[in-house]
């Protein structure tokens, strides 16, 4: 009898902020991430030579959990969150541990988007979500074995999840969503009116 089995499982973490850790105030931390942003004149200049529409941390400030007690309640929660999915994946850390190694703030207006990327040189790579208004974009993972299919056929329309070409998760405030860090994903255009707020944060092993 013919056996049809699922193999290389690429797996997404999706959980409530809440789960674990210290109870975080979602209103502080949207207030937090804007008056970091009206400060951050470094990180301003950088989002307005790079083309980077709205704003980011992550080429200006490395210490936002020491400016602001809310970042570090936030790190103590995704470091439970992290250990969660550290085991789902049975990964072997050895003596070694996974710690954070940056954590940044993104503000995405109506219009800006964030083209596919990975974050080399580190294991597990995550966001979780401040604001989310009506029509904000999703986030859009790729399947990682897209780019030696070569002559395959499409996929058909509605096709099960585990075979799309790219997933679309879309989050609600309030939740983190974790993956490991080769898996290629983006953020489309934004379509809503209000900015799409998040605090996305890379882990690494040492």
């Amino acid at each position: 009898m013919a056996q049809i089995r699922s193999l290389f499982a690429t797996r997404l973490y999706r959980a409530a902020l809440s789960e674990h850790g210290p109870a975080i105030d979602a209103a502080e931390l949207e207030a937090s991430c804007y008056s970091i942003a009206e400060d951050d004149e470094a990180g301003q200049e950088w989002c307005e030579t790079e083309g980077y529409p709205g704003y980011t941390s992550y080429a200006s400030l490395t210490d936002l959990p020491w400016r602001f007690p809310i970042f570090a309640d936030l790190v103590k929660s995704l470091d439970a969150h992290v250990a969660a999915f550290v085991k789902d994946l049975e990964l072997d850390l050895g003596d070694k541990q996974l710690v954070l190694e940056d954590i940044w703030i993104n503000i995405l207006p109506e219009g800006g988007m964030h083209g596919l990327h990975i974050h080399p040189h580190s294991v597990i790579s995550g966001t979780t979500y401040v604001a989310m208004p009506e029509g904000a974009s999703a986030l859009k993972l790729e399947d990682p074995r897209l780019g030696y299919m070569m002559a395959a056929p499409a996929r058909r329309k509605g096709c099960r999840e585990e075979l799309k070409t790219f997933v679309y998760e879309k989050p609600a405030v309030g939740d983190v969503l974790l993956w490991e860090s080769w898996l290629r994903h983006e953020v489309p255009l934004n379509m809503a009116e209000d900015d799409r707020v998040s605090v996305s944060f890379n882990y690494k092993w040492e």
